[in-house]
């Protein structure tokens, strides 16, 4: 029972916290800013709401439905929400995406044990959370296979690789999980992709269409999981791409004229009701 107890502390304490991967480039107002700044600042910087913050304490936040109709000399403590949810730095990432899932919001200032304000998490922050999860388990996969097949070890690192040195071994990918690839990394949320790399090497093993989402965007590094052979020893993963006549990016093929299978499938089902 003290092993469960432990287990379970020790769970909690491994959770993401809010501060992990909240913003603390916040863009905010203050309370005696007017309706025409807070438009000007909503054009320059696309955010469609910002808080209201006085001597870093948060009062509110006002949204751009605030300033509909509204006289362009009103004042941002006038016409904001004051009765707003608050994040603490601490809080598990889990239990502030339940929070924002129930109050049906989309950022979430968050505040030190002050209550000054600290950053903000966004929804965008809570799927990158997700993602950087779920990498490690599909990266341990690759790397038990390689090992036993080759009989070998590999370390493992993370880190920046450059996009045009990465020899692909997948010689087609689809146009429509492409354009979600590209859309993804404009709002950095792609996860990282995943390579072998030797000492002359590094080869693209999984993340295709993030790779080639990454040089159509003219991005000259992305984010890998680095499975490294030390030992000079070939792996079949080499032969693929001298078999399939490609040697970098370029050479992959765009398919335009079929979707996705993963869509193909949600549409077998009948799981085509977006919008609904």
């Amino acid at each position: 029972m003290s092993r469960e107890i432990n287990e379970s502390k020790k769970d909690k304490k491994n959770k993401p916290k809010v501060k992990d991967y909240m913003t603390t480039d916040v863009v905010v107002v203050e309370p005696e800013d007017t309706v025409e700044e807070i438009a000007k600042l909503i054009e320059e910087t696309g955010h469609n709401g910002f808080p209201v913050v006085e001597k870093g304490i948060v009062k509110g936040y006002i949204a751009a439905r605030h300033l509909v109709l509204q006289d362009k000399d009103e004042l941002a403590f006038k016409l904001m929400s004051s009765d707003i949810t608050l994040a603490d730095r601490d809080m598990d990432l889990d239990d502030a995406a339940r929070l924002m899932f129930r109050k049906g919001i989309s950022k979430l200032p968050v505040v030190r044990e002050t209550g000054r304000m600290a950053g903000i998490i966004t929804n965008s922050d809570v799927i990158r959370s997700q993602i950087e999860r779920a990498d490690p388990r599909k990266l341990r996969k690759f790397k038990k296979v390689l090992e036993d097949v080759h009989n070998i070890n590999l370390d493992i690192e993370k880190g920046e690789v450059k996009v045009n040195e990465l020899i692909p071994t997948q010689k087609n990918i689809y146009e429509d999980e492409l354009e979600g690839r590209i859309y993804e990394l404009k709002k950095g949320l792609a996860e990282p992709i995943i390579i072998v790399q030797k000492p002359d090497k590094m080869i693209l093993v999984d993340g295709h269409h993030r790779a080639v989402a990454a040089k159509k965007l003219e991005i000259d590094k992305i984010e890998a999981y680095k499975l490294i052979i030390k030992e000079d020893k070939t792996i079949g993963l080499e032969k693929i791409p001298k078999k399939s006549g490609i040697s970098n990016l370029d050479d992959i093929k765009i398919i335009d004229y079929a979707p996705h299978p993963i869509g193909r499938l949600t549409k077998m089902y009948g799981q085509d009701n977006q919008g609904e």
